[in-house]
């Protein structure tokens, strides 16, 4: 099912929602079945040799997995797309595509997993990294160099909400020779497509938004040529990181709901925003779809809107561990993009990875707090907020 070319947010706004429900695999033709059917097998029975119907083997290719890589391509408007079995899996094998020698420029405020996978893992493959504010573009620009192979960033950031110029990013990177990489997790191809804008890859941890209810595990990676397809698509087979079927299905059922889900999540989220804004016993409040939020320009000009997910730092005189115990309806845990809010604390949770010299310069300080605002109705979150703050209060 193709989307209409034109403007990305009215894209987003028109077709991109039929194509939620309708894109990839559309049912199935043999039975008549609306929904992909689970292919729930290991192997599959071949005509003697050579000859096989389609697939061999499900670590290399099943019709449910494939069904939701077909649906992801068209979703972010790439060539092809590819499922693991987490963000983090996702990303790993996306970074396979480097070699020994070779340099990453990471964003330098990202998830702590993606900080750790190459702070700890890649550097004993030989595979450097630097951290960089992506959203200085002079910086970006003078921190390449001939090592440099691949630009690694988030739009907003986790979980400070920076905004990087993706197009103008994307473009230094290729100058350079560089793939660039975007993590569009908090976005998802909804409200932002970064391969429209320029990006040679877009992951996503399908955990979150595009699965939509604290269900499953899931990554998945989106190509814009077909080459780094061809690479990827040995990447993912032999080392064997795959989603499952019953999670795949999981995932697009989870997809065909996105458009009326982030409609709901993104309404509350500037309610909510706009709200800690005044509160006195916020700080600060980071979400780039306040006016005059830094980076909020940029975002307009690149996503429908600033997302469901915020942060704030709380204000002197509020305890950060009162103020996580006393939510209720609140979810307090990992992860994100779920129907029901959930509040974390980056410093000893998504973040804990981090070395404090790092997040305290970065900001990420013991006061923040993110909130991924789900979709309950917004006067209850605020009230379930009002009441932390209250319980956070010193003497109260």
């Amino acid at each position: 099912m193709a989307i209409r070319d034109g403007d990305p947010r009215e894209e987003a706004e028109g077709a991109m929602r039929s194509l939620l429900v309708h894109g990839g695999v559309d049912g199935d033709e043999r039975t008549g079945a609306v929904s992909v059917p689970i292919y729930q097998t290991s192997t599959y029975r071949q005509d003697g040799i050579g000859g096989m119907r389609g697939y061999e083997y499900s670590r290399t290719g099943n019709p449910t997995r494939e069904a939701l890589e077909k649906l992801m391509a068209e979703l972010e408007g790439g060539t092809a797309g590819f499922a693991f079995a987490s963000g983090l899996a996702a990303i790993t094998a996306v970074l396979m595509l480097l070699g020994s020698g070779d340099k990453v420029l990471l964003s330098h405020n990202v998830y702590g997993g993606t900080f750790r996978l190459l702070d700890r893992v890649f550097p004993g493959l030989g595979i450097g990294y630097e951290l960089v504010d992506a959203s200085d573009l002079d910086l970006l620009e003078a921190s390449f160099s001939p090592a440099v192979k691949a630009l690694v960033l988030e739009s907003p950031t986790n979980p400070l909400m920076e905004i990087t110029d993706i197009a103008a990013a994307s473009a230094i990177a290729r100058r350079h020779g560089a793939l660039s990489i975007v993590d569009n997790t908090f976005m998802t191809p909804y409200l932002q497509r970064p391969l429209r804008l320029g990006a040679d890859i877009v992951v996503h941890s399908g955990t979150k938004f595009l699965g939509g209810h604290s269900d499953l595990i899931a990554g998945l990676a989106v190509v814009a040529s077909p080459q780094l397809a061809e690479r990827l698509k040995f990447i993912q087979n032999a080392t064997g990181g795959i989603l499952q079927p019953f999670d795949s299905w999981l995932l697009i059922r989870g997809i065909k709901t996105l458009s009326v889900r982030m409609d709901r999540h993104v309404e509350n989220a500037r309610l909510v925003a706009r709200r800690l804004e005044d509160h006195p016993g916020v700080a600060r409040v980071y979400y780039p779809g306040l006016p005059g939020a830094a980076g909020a320009d940029v975002n307009a000009r690149q996503a429908r809107s600033g997302g469901a997910v915020l942060s704030f730092a709380l204000a002197e005189g509020y305890d950060v561990r009162a103020f996580s115990r006393a939510v209720k309806m609140i979810v307090f845990g990992e992860s994100l993009g779920g129907v029901e809010s959930i509040l974390t604390h980056p410093a000893t949770m998504t973040h804990a990875s981090v070395p404090e010299e790092i997040r305290l310069r970065l900001g990420i300080t013991d006061g923040l707090l993110r909130l991924s605002v789900g979709i309950e109705d917004s006067d209850d979150i605020l009230r379930d907020l009002e009441a932390a703050f209250a319980a956070s209060r010193a003497g109260a």
